[in-house]
């Protein structure tokens, strides 16, 4: 499993969360076979997002998709974005 995860900056969840469900990269059809949102509990103005997909190609062209969506957004509803892809090296369950 591929997962580009992604992190940034919000001006408000709510603005943040319609768009996001508005799905501009329709996921399904760019390959995403799970999404999850994370907000960290002590700063309510961050999310982190974790898109994942079966190869890394189709991770590739969803961020740069993205890159084109955010690059006409930062600064007004998102800031700081970083697109990372990552992949699960080691997992063990204690």
């Amino acid at each position: 499993m591929i997962t580009l995860r992604i992190e940034h900056k919000i001006a408000s969840y709510d603005g943040w969360k319609k768009a996001f469900d508005s799905d501009p990269i329709n996921r399904k059809q760019s390959g995403v076979k799970e999404y999850r949102v994370y907000r960290p509990v002590e700063d309510d103005k961050f999310v982190i997002i974790d898109l994942d997909f079966e190869n890394l190609q189709q991770a590739q062209t969803a961020k740069e998709a993205l890159k084109n969506i955010f690059s006409k957004i930062e600064g007004s509803l998102i800031f700081e974005v970083q697109l990372k892809i990552i992949t699960v090296v080691e997992s063990k369950e204690l």
